[in-house]
């Protein structure tokens, strides 16, 4: 399984944001309750780490599919699949998750889906980190009868956790169509999307994950050799909707996912290198050309609008991101 730890600058945190909190009508009248107490957000948080142990250990994707969903449990279903068939025996160098210290967000809202984010301490940090890095997983509930998933996962330093907004005790989630922030949570896939091909616009501040970024692709298009080429899309349906949460600043955390292909084309006499993890993942056959399907899952700071300026309105404070399917041609 492609563990899920950054690996670099790229490949790092993600995001935790959640739908609209409009009202439902429930039994005659409009009903804002919790998302889930405590109790259950702690037997869920245990059930998910229990599942990804079990998972990693053996590399079967099918021990945690239950427990994941969205952004996440496309990348996640994807690398244990991969790391089933290059070791199949199982991962030799498990080493059992551990999150502690949790700090549970919890929203109100009428209806489903709910909803809740669990801020913990991994035993996963990074290497030369001077700060233990907190965990925020997104549970996600479409119904009474189903389990609790995790649909995303942000990997944070303790500085880059804003203080959330309580209202009545409990945290406020942001409408996908916000008008208070500088970009709405339905509209920031498609503006990073845009903002990856063209640069424009300019609401995304400088960092590894938005400038670095979009200066790794440039140089990738250009090797001797190899063309790449890159085709983005959004992830806005079902499960993989943008969550949000609003901060004391008036802003939010917000979690989207993108989907992106990443064509790369070999000179001619020349053949592209495939990693096993994604020849695991192929169909077809590699003459000249390797297709990688990725799933990339962002966590972004929105500002709100009246203290956005064009070019920092959004941080992209982390994001993680793995390979979710190949084709040779």
């Amino acid at each position: 399984m492609r563990r899920l730890r950054p690996a670099t600058a790229v490949v790092a945190t993600t995001v935790l944001a959640l739908t609209a909190s409009g009202c439902v009508t429930v039994h005659g009248e409009l009903e804002l309750v919790p998302a889930v107490t405590k109790s259950e957000a702690e037997q869920a948080l245990k059930d998910f780490t229990d599942a990804y142990n079990k998972a990693d250990k053996a590399y079967d994707p099918a021990l945690d599919a239950g427990r994941v969903t969205g952004p996440l449990g496309a990348i996640n279903q994807a690398g244990l699949k991969a790391r089933s068939i290059t070791s199949p025996g199982g991962n030799p160098r498990h080493k059992p998750l551990e999150l502690t210290d949790a700090k549970f967000v919890i929203p109100r809202k009428a209806g489903w889906p709910r909803w809740f984010v669990a801020d913990t301490d991994a035993n996963r940090d990074r290497a030369g980190a001077k700060t233990d890095d907190r965990w925020l997983l997104v549970f996600v509930r479409n119904g009474a009868e189903q389990l609790w998933e995790v649909a995303h996962l942000a990997i944070l330093t303790p500085d880059e956790v804003p203080a959330f907004k309580q209202k009545d005790g409990y945290a406020v989630p942001v409408a996908a169509n916000a008008p208070t922030l500088a970009v709405a949570p339905n509209d920031l896939g498609a503006q990073y999307i845009s903002y990856l091909k063209s640069g424009a616009p300019q609401t995304f501040a400088p960092g590894a994950h938005t400038t670095l970024w979009r200066q790794s692709r440039e140089r990738n298009a250009k090797r001797l050799g190899m063309a790449t080429q890159y085709v983005d899309q959004t992830m806005d349906d079902g499960d993989n909707a943008p969550l949000g949460l609003e901060t004391e600043d008036g802003g939010a955390l917000v979690f989207f996912g993108i989907r992106y292909f990443e064509r790369q084309t070999a000179a001619q006499g020349y053949r592209p290198k495939v990693d096993p993890d994604v020849k695991a993942l192929m169909t077809g056959e590699v003459k000249d050309t390797v297709t990688k399907e990725w799933v990339s899952s962002q966590a972004a700071l929105v500002k709100p609008a009246a203290a956005a300026t064009a070019k920092d309105a959004v941080t992209i404070a982390g994001r993680l991101q793995g390979v979710t399917g190949a084709k040779g041609s």
